[in-house]
C-alpha cells in the first residue's frame, strides 16, 4: 500500500483526494487545522484517514511524515521548505503546487543526495501552464526551430452567466493571494526590450486581450517573467511575457483601491470602525461625504463606474468593519469574501492561453498558440479546484508508481513528466487546444 499524506483540506484539495483514493492500493491521509474539512474529503473511504493538524506543531507533522511515502503540501507556501527538510529527514518524497522559492532550490543537492523527489509548481499557474509551454517548445525545437516571441496569459474567472457582479470576479479559492498580487512589481521583455514596471504601477499597465473561444478581457503582467526564458530553454527569446486576465474595469479599479491604502498591512484601531470611516481614514478625508471625498481622491467623476464599485462593495457604508481584523488588507479580504462569493451552483472559469512565435532556418516564421478554457461543475468542484490538484495528483501517482525517477528540486518542465500529466488530464476533461499555423 503506497501512503500518501495531504497536508491542507482547502478550497483546492478535493480532486486531488478523490483521485487518489480511486487508486486501488494507495491509502490518503489528511491533515488539517479544521479536522470535519478533511472528513469532508475522505468521506469515509477505507483507504482514507482525517486527522487534525496544526501545521507548526512540527513534533505532530513530523510523525505523520514518517508515516507517509509521500507528502503533498497544501498549506501556505511559507511552511514548505520546512515540511521539505522532515522529508529529507525521513526520506520521503515531496509535491507542491507552488512557485520554487530560494530556500526550495537550496535544498536539491540534498534531495539528489537522499534520491528523493521534490516536485513543485505541478498546479495550473503554476503548473499546465509550464506543462502545455513545454510540449509546443520542445517541438520547435525538434524542427529545427526557436520561439523568438512568447506570450501567456492565465486567469481564473465566473463562467459568463456567473458573472453577476460589478467587479466580474469571484473568489474560488484565497482572496488574500489576489489581493497581494496586486502590490508585485513585473519584469518583461518585449521585442528585445526589458520592462520593469513597480508594484504601484502595475494596474497602469494593462491591455486588451482576446482568446480565442473565450473573448476578451483585460490583461497585466504577472510577477517577473524574466527568468522562464532560462527555464524554458528559449534563452535569446525577444519577448517573455507572462500575465494575468480578467474582465474589463478591474484593473482601473483595483489601481484606485490600491492607492487608497487598502493593500495596506499596518495596523489600525478597528474600535466602532465603519467601513466608510475606514475610507475616510486611509484617504485622509473629513468624512462628510465619503463617496464624493473618494472620488475626488481618485480623479474620476464620482458617477464612474470605479466608485460605483467601491460603492457596491460597501466601502462608503456605515456597516462595521469585519470582527478580528486589524489591517486595511485583512478587512478588504473579508468584504471581499462576503460579496464576490459563488452562489450554489455557479461555475468558475479558468482561461488559459499562449502565443508563440517561432522562428526557422531561411527566414520563416511561425505562429502556434494553445488555449484552456475549462468551466467548473454545477454544484460539484470547481474549475480551479480541479485545473491546481489534478496535476499535482497525477504527479503524486508518476513518482510512486516509479515513472519519473528524476531526483531533486524541479517543476514539471521535462518531457518525462509534462507528457504522461497532459495525457491524463485530457483523459479528465482538462486539455490544451494547439493551433499551427502555417510556416511563411
Amino acid at each position: 500500500m503506497k501512503k500518501v499524506l495531504v497536508l491542507g483540506a482547502g478550497l483546492v484539495a478535493k480532486p486531488l483526494v478523490r483521485y487518489l483514493l480511486d487508486i486501488p492500493d494507495y491509502h490518503v491521509t489528511v491533515a488539517s487545522r479544521t479536522v470535519s474539512k478533511a472528513h469532508e474529503l475522505i468521506e469515509g473511504h477505507a483507504r482514507g484517514k482525517a486527522v487534525a493538524l496544526l501545521v507548526d506543531d512540527s513534533e505532530s507533522l513530523e510523525k505523520l511524515i514518517r508515516e507517509c511515502d509521500l507528502a503533498v503540501s497544501l498549506v501556505p507556501y511559507t511552511y514548505h521548505v520546512a515540511i521539505a527538510k522532515l522529508c529529507l529527514k525521513h526520506k520521503k518524497h515531496l509535491m507542491t503546487t507552488s512557485y520554487i522559492s530560494p530556500a526550495m532550490k537550496a535544498l536539491d543537492g540534498a534531495a539528489k543526495d537522499a534520491g528523493l523527489v521534490f516536485m513543485n509548481e505541478l498546479g495550473l499557474d503554476p503548473g499546465i501552464d509550464h506543462m502545455s509551454a513545454m510540449k509546443i517548445i520542445d517541438a520547435v525545437k525538434k524542427d529545427g526551430g526557436h520561439i523568438a516571441h512568447f506570450k501567456s496569459w492565465c486567469g481564473g474567472l465566473p463562467a459568463p452567466e456567473a458573472n453577476t457582479n460589478p467587479f466580474g470576479y469571484k473568489f474560488s479559492w484565497s482572496p488574500r493571494g489576489v489581493v497581494m498580487a496586486g502590490r508585485n512589481e513585473a519584469h518583461f521583455l518585449e521585442n528585445g526590450k526589458q520592462v520593469d514596471i513597480p508594484g504601484p504601477e502595475l494596474f497602469d499597465n494593462h491591455r486588451p486581450v482576446e482568446v480565442p473561444g473565450a473573448g476578451k478581457f483585460e490583461g497585466y503582467p504577472n510577477r517577473d517573467s524574466l527568468p522562464y526564458s532560462e527555464i524554458y530553454g528559449i534563452v535569446g527569446t525577444k519577448t517573455m511575457f507572462r500575465g494575468t486576465l480578467r474582465f474589463e474595469g478591474w484593473c482601473r479599479t483595483w489601481k484606485k483601491i490600491a492607492d487608497m491604502g487598502y493593500l495596506n498591512e499596518a495596523k489600525i484601531n478597528t474600535a466602532g470602525l465603519t467601513y466608510g470611516k475606514l475610507t475616510a481614514q486611509l484617504i485622509k478625508s473629513a468624512g462628510e461625504s465619503v463617496k464624493a471625498e473618494t472620488a475626488a481622491f481618485c480623479k474620476v467623476p464620482v458617477d464612474s463606474d470605479i466608485v460605483s464599485r467601491l460603492e457596491w462593495l460597501g466601502l462608503f457604508g456605515s456597516e462595521p468593519v469585519a470582527a478580528g481584523k486589524d489591517n486595511a488588507m485583512d478587512i478588504l479580504c473579508a468584504r471581499l469574501i462576503e460579496k464576490l462569493a459563488y452562489a450554489p451552483g455557479e461555475r468558475d472559469m479558468i482561461v488559459l492561453h499562449h502565443d508563440f512565435t517561432a522562428e526557422y532556418p531561411g527566414g520563416k516564421t511561425q505562429k502556434i498558440t494553445s488555449t484552456l478554457v475549462d468551466f467548473g461543475v454545477p454544484h460539484g468542484a470547481s474549475s480551479m479546484s480541479r485545473t491546481v490538484s489534478l496535476p499535482a495528483a497525477i504527479g503524486v501517482r508518476l513518482i510512486l508508481d516509479g515513472k519519473f525517477t528524476r531526483t531533486g528540486v524541479h517543476a514539471p518542465t521535462m518531457p518525462e513528466a509534462y507528457l504522461p500529466i497532459l495525457a491524463e488530464l485530457e483523459t479528465l476533461g482538462i486539455q490544451c487546444k494547439e493551433a499551427w499555423g502555417a510556416k511563411s
